[in-house]
């Protein structure tokens, strides 16, 4: 299980949590994103007398996604935020649920913008900055998987980075213990575009979801292009399309890019799973000896 055993992981039931106010505690400054489980304000908090970020669920989702683990424990995004501690990772000052019955989440605010959006407005930030990105989005994972969670929705979305280029790794509605019990065939859930065959296949997962999740992001930070046509939906037609074809050599993209680069890319995006970077580490370290991007 990592470095906690796993009665620490136990979620306290709903009536159990501390009531928080939002009305009354924060000032709403502005809205900063919206998942499809969460809306997120930049927010003034009279408590701890500092801006922060936070997170409220919608508890009809919310409550819809944990039904699919009933009886086996899973520890809600709450509490699996307040365990993750590392400088890649959003830190989480405080879990609750609101006088509405929403879970909410107090979360450092992070100042910088989301991967999608360098990528997406081919932003000079990305350039001799990629690997470093890379890396510490790899490290962030390396973490999470040795503390024994898969955060099932890595993207370019999930991922902050400051003028600075520090990464912040955020979102884990979606993580799961890395259990037997969690694995099994049928959870097909994360951001279509980036979701691994096995995942499409119902098939049972391991970590290594998330590395072809990475891979792919990886993949769309050094060419801006998504390896396969874009995914509008979930329909099924569209991600077996991924599932049955390789990804585009990244140099039909980018003529220019160095053989070696493309290579790892392309491990990088592997079907098969063992043909894939098997650790986060592994792929951090191959990252690691590319020329600077």
């Amino acid at each position: 299980m990592g470095l906690f055993s796993w009665f620490k992981l136990k979620s306290k039931p709903k009536s159990h949590l501390p009531k928080i106010d939002v009305r009354k505690r924060f000032d709403l400054l502005n809205r900063t994103g919206q998942g499809s489980m969460s809306k997120v304000w930049r927010a003034r908090d009279r408590k701890l007398g500092r801006v922060v970020c936070l997170k409220l669920l919608d508890k009809e989702k919310t409550q819809k996604f944990e039904s699919r683990f009933i009886g086996l424990n899973k520890p809600s995004e709450g509490v699996i935020c307040m365990m993750l501690r590392h400088k890649n990772i959003v830190q989480t000052f405080e879990y609750g649920i609101s006088y509405e019955g929403e879970p909410c989440l107090i979360m450092e605010l992070i100042e910088g913008v989301g991967l999608n959006f360098l990528i997406e407005t081919k932003s000079p930030q990305l350039e001799g900055n990629r690997i470093l990105i890379l890396s510490q989005i790899a490290d962030a994972l390396e973490y999470m998987h040795t503390l024994g969670f898969l955060h099932r929705d890595i993207c370019p979305r999930n991922v902050m980075v400051t003028k600075d280029n520090i990464v912040k790794l955020i979102d884990f509605g979606l993580t799961i213990p890395n259990r037997p019990e969690f694995l099994k065939p049928g959870n097909r859930t994360g951001t279509p575009n980036y979701l691994a065959p096995e995942v499409i296949r119902r098939t049972t997962t391991d970590h290594r979801v998330d590395l072809f999740a990475l891979g792919v992001t990886a993949y769309e930070t050094y060419t801006g292009v998504l390896p396969w046509e874009k995914a509008t939906s979930a329909s099924l037609q569209t991600l077996l399309s991924h599932m049955n074809s390789p990804g585009k050599d990244p140099r039909e993209v980018c003529p220019k890019m160095d053989k070696q680069t493309a290579q790892f890319l392309i491990k990088a995006i592997e079907r098969d799973p063992n043909k894939r970077f098997q650790t986060a580490a592994e792929f951090r370290e191959a990252l690691q000896r590319l020329p600077k991007a």
